[in-house]
């Protein structure tokens, strides 16, 4: 949506030296962002243009209304990740009116990446900082190719990793990334919107003080950072766009498409969304987390009291018929096997399916040998954590074997007994 400056973006030129960049700092007031912005954007600062970045979140009307006062044409980069709140894209068509932005320019994802790394477009469940990269990374690195840098509207106050903010700073592909609003607070925007008369996100009004794409953006409660709403529950607080000064940043682990995927679940290996409870960590704001049996005794009700989805842990020696229909309030269920010669997890499978009716997702966890698979899945189980070499061979492979005969039946099971021996079933 606009024209691109890029053919006519100039041929970038060695970078500011450390010193030309420490002088930058101090050449400006804490809070004068405007003149940071017109510096940056009148090609002062590198070699090359400067570019505009803009997520038209929460605060972004403060930085695009100072564009609107250097520029009014000016372009202005948004990633159109494909997964944006419906609010935000009617927000950017009533502050591009309201201000007289005339070049907003939407950056989406290359479409052969989403259709190898998200074909179900649910990547983010599974791994948000690959998706994040395929989304937002990858096409804005595309996009600033022949740019020296460019404006980003982060704020010291937003989180720590973000406290020791510059107006000014280098970035590891050595660029410069311009932060005008580095040291304004929470009470600085409030009132530069007020005194503009600046529209907010419609979400904002509602509690979302950081706004990214939808599946990964929660309301913020009274007392939390401004961005605590960001990927709930998960270790991760920022996308991955930003190289911050203090090198605390949300990279994928490794590179895209090929993060190790140990679960095994619906015919093939996905990436795992769950994760299992630290030692010591807080049992509240969690989401997708597996949460051992003592613990949930222990703590039924704060547990009880978070709508999020979350996981049991259960091991050899717990008490399953204590758990009982409770088993119904945990989206997945992890059963330990220990060792191969530890078979109490195959009846905990049955009670919770047959005696107590969980649907939900049921994993065996532990070094899961090829005999076992066909077990496992009989018992009840539709997920295996998978780490051993030969197992996933065999299941990559669909190489497992066929088990035809088995010595007990199961109660939900189309077996029939075999001859004159009704103890021993056969699998239909």
């Amino acid at each position: 949506m606009g024209s691109s400056n890029l053919a006519h973006a100039e041929t970038i030129k060695p970078r500011p030296t450390d010193l030309q960049l420490v002088a930058l700092n101090g050449m400006f007031d804490e809070k004068d962002g405007l003149s940071v912005l017109r510096h940056a954007l009148d090609g002062e600062v590198s070699g090359a243009s400067i570019a505009m970045v803009s997520s038209f979140g929460a605060d972004s009307s403060v930085l695009l209304h100072m564009v609107a006062q250097i520029n009014p044409h000016q372009e202005v980069l948004f990633l159109e990740t494909g997964k944006h709140f419906a609010e935000t894209l009617e927000y950017i068509e009533i502050i591009k009116k309201q201000l007289g932005l005339t070049n907003v320019r939407f950056l989406e994802p290359d479409t052969k990446d989403v259709e190898r790394f998200d074909p179900k477009g649910n990547l983010w469940e599974t791994d948000p900082d690959s998706c994040c990269h395929i989304r937002k990374t990858e096409p804005l690195d595309a996009a600033l190719k022949n740019y020296g840098g460019w404006v980003t509207g982060r704020k010291r106050f937003q989180t720590n990793d973000r406290g020791v903010l510059p107006h000014f700073e280098l970035t590891t592909d050595e660029r410069v990334k311009v932060n005008p609003l580095a040291y304004w607070d929470n009470e600085d925007v409030r009132a530069y919107r007020e005194a503009h008369d600046l529209p907010a996100h419609p979400l904002f009004l509602k509690g979302f003080l950081s706004i990214g794409c939808a599946p990964c953006t929660s309301m913020v409660k009274d007392g939390e950072d401004p961005r605590s709403g960001r990927w709930r529950g998960k270790d991760k607080t920022e996308c991955g766009i930003h190289f911050d000064v203090s090198g605390k940043i949300a990279h994928p682990t490794v590179e895209i498409g090929q993060k190790a995927m140990n679960l095994f679940k619906d015919g093939a290996f996905v990436a795992d969304p769950w994760r299992d409870l630290k030692d010591g960590e807080a049992l509240t704001d969690l989401d997708h987390v597996h949460i051992p049996l003592k613990t949930y005794v222990e703590q039924r009700a704060v547990i009880d009291a978070n709508p999020r989805d979350l996981g049991l842990i259960l091991v050899p020696g717990d008490d399953v018929d204590a758990l009982g229909e409770d088993a119904q309030r945990f989206a997945s269920i992890s059963v330990a096997f220990p060792t191969f010669t530890d078979g109490r997890g195959y009846s905990y499978a049955r009670l919770l399916r047959e005696r107590y009716g969980y649907k939900g997702e049921l994993r065996a966890h532990g070094d899961i040998l090829t005999d076992q698979v066909a077990y496992l899945l009989r018992c009840g189980f539709d997920a295996l954590t998978v780490v051993n070499e030969a197992t996933r061979k065999a299941l990559e492979d669909n190489n497992l074997g066929e088990v035809s005969i088995f010595m007990q039946p199961i109660g939900a099971s189309a077996e029939v007994p075999v001859g004159t021996r009704p103890f021993l079933r056969r699998a239909k």
